[in-house]
């Protein structure tokens, strides 16, 4: 799967265009800004762009009205089909937000079954009591998504919601030669639906790539051979700043271990999950980080740990933004061009190092040395073996293993060392050794 050898590089459309945050029905081409962006994604290293949603819809794209066209706000489906020819141009893959757990209000079915109540063909898509009525007064119940009645839940079991969904990737793909698929509240999602999903899928373009959104439980569950290739590593998220906020590199050392590690019961060797610092739904990481000496090193940790990277934009140059208590606007802006800076340039030569490495990403997982403050630990293949070392402290540190003997090119500087069991690392720094 090409997925697991690559770098994703999120973006949120409609924030990242300028679009309204309501639809105002005016269609814009705001979605060929993405072109702009292409030479600077292609030389960053990315081999894929995640979009968020991208169709029509009442406000922020997770609210659906219509699966088959592309938002008024960023432009029509001629606009999208030309940046995604761009974008395969500079040998970046697409990969869209399917969002099939619910829809908006104003979802064409939905609107129907507003009008006719019984009489819609397309009650059945939907959870619908005819005996109550919703908080908006439509003279029935439904039910919305984790209570939110703005998104109205679509019966996946339905087998004509499910056709319909599925004619609709195949638009996409037939269309837009799109090569996979985020899927929205994955947990959430009728397991039997992500089957057929991934069935039809494959048919239709052997290698397209299914990505879910997972925020707790055992993601073998869904991660598996008969419906998702990867999910999103919310334990990891969770790990990677808060090792480094309370100077615990044991936290993210455990989870990584526990993941991927070399013991019998270690849950998730083999897979590739999505690991991220930040994205459109959480604080970004410059801001959550207390030291700001700490944000090299979380990507350090990111482009070095098992799993598929994903960089959210902007957060590439240290962008800062804050959850808000009501919406998610703040961590979804608009940038008129990108804004490189010595950060980026550092995350491009991890990216560059981490793309043309099979152990760092096919490898397996050791914890070398761990303190509280420093984290060695191995990443190994058939072919190759490399050793990610990080110092989160602000004094240097000099660790001791029989592990580190032997002859090492650091991957950063280029330079060689013979190591007798101690490796010298500097104050807040990241290192990758490669075993010669």
């Amino acid at each position: 799967m090409w997925a697991y050898n690559g770098i994703f590089y999120q973006i949120y459309p409609l924030g990242f265009c300028g679009a309204p945050t309501a639809n105002d029905g005016k269609t814009v081409p705001r979605i060929t800004k993405l072109k702009e962006w292409s030479d600077y994604l292609e030389n960053l290293g990315i081999t894929s762009i995640l979009l968020n949603p991208i169709f029509e819809s009442d406000n922020h794209g997770y609210d659906t009205r219509d699966f088959t066209k592309i938002d008024c706000r960023l432009g029509t489906n001629a606009d999208f089909a030309d940046v995604c020819k761009d974008l395969h141009a500079h040998n970046v893959k697409i990969v869209l937000d399917g969002v099939f757990n619910h829809v908006g209000r104003g979802f064409w079915a939905f609107q129907d079954v507003k009008e006719k109540k019984w009489d819609s063909p397309y009650k059945d898509w939907f959870y619908v009591n005819f005996d109550g009525n919703s908080c908006y007064d439509d003279g029935f119940w439904y039910e919305g998504w984790e209570g939110h009645f703005e998104l109205v839940k679509l019966n996946l079991a339905n087998p004509a919601v499910a056709d319909y969904l599925l004619s609709c990737v195949r638009g996409w793909i037939e269309d837009f030669d799109i090569d996979g698929l985020r899927l929205d509240v994955a947990y959430s999602l009728d397991r039997n639906f992500m089957k057929r999903l991934r069935a039809y899928c494959q048919e239709l373009k052997e290698d397209f790539a299914l990505i879910g959104e997972v925020l707790f439980g055992d993601y073998n569950l869904i991660v598996n051979d008969e419906m998702l290739h990867s999910c999103t590593n919310y334990e990891c998220y969770k790990g990677i700043f808060s090792s480094f906020n309370s100077m615990n590199l044991f936290e993210i050392a455990h989870s990584l271990n526990r993941q991927y590690g070399s013991e019998q019961w270690c849950l998730y060797r083999g897979k590739h999950l999505m690991s991220f610092v930040d994205n459109h739904d959480v604080t970004r990481i410059a801001s959550i980080l207390t030291k700001k000496e700490h944000l090299p090193l979380a990507y350090g940790l990111l482009l070095g740990m098992p799993g598929v990277p994903c960089i959210y934009y902007g957060s590439e140059w240290g962008e800062e933004g804050v959850k808000g208590t009501s919406d998610d606007y703040a961590l979804r802006p608009c940038f008129e061009a990108p804004k490189p800076n010595e950060l980026t340039e550092f995350i491009t030569q991890l990216i560059h190092i981490r793309t043309q490495s099979d152990a760092l990403c096919n490898g397996s997982y050791h914890n070398v040395v761990i303190t509280n403050h420093q984290l060695i630990f191995e990443r190994k293949s058939d072919t190759e073996r490399v050793l990610v070392a990080i110092n989160a402290s602000p004094d240097a540190f000099t660790a001791n293993s029989q592990e580190l003997n032997g002859s090492f090119q650091d991957l950063l500087t280029e330079e060689t060392l013979e190591s007798n069991g101690q490796l010298a690392l500097s104050p807040y720094s990241v290192r990758y050794f490669k075993e010669l």
